[in-house]
């Protein structure tokens, strides 16, 4: 029987998404995304009109989504994705946060 592999140290990352991206199920295709690689986090619109996302995980599982967040939902244009450094938040799930 195969060994499992070890997961790596966790690690954050926010990413901030610029183009078309909101009013596209932007996200909600990032939620999505998130729950595939298995990462954990949260994705919220900006007044400026792009998306942030913040994600922690495995470098390999932020690598992963980093990818997919370029790509984007049909709809989507995706100009640029800045990816900043963040500080490890416990978090067990992905949501969608909402201002009020």
């Amino acid at each position: 029987m195969p060994r499992s592999k070890k997961p790596g140290p966790v690690t954050a990352r926010r990413y901030i998404i610029q183009g078309r991206v909101q009013g596209v199920g932007y996200r909600y295709f990032a939620e999505g995304v998130a729950e595939e690689v298995g990462v954990a986090g949260w994705a919220r619109n900006l007044d400026d009109g792009s998306v942030e996302i913040y994600a922690v995980g495995t470098a390999e599982q932020l690598s992963a989504l980093a990818g997919y967040l370029w790509r984007g939902p049909r709809g989507a244009d995706v100009r640029a994705v800045q990816e900043l450094e963040a500080l490890v938040q416990e978090l067990s799930d992905f949501r969608i946060e909402y201002f009020s």
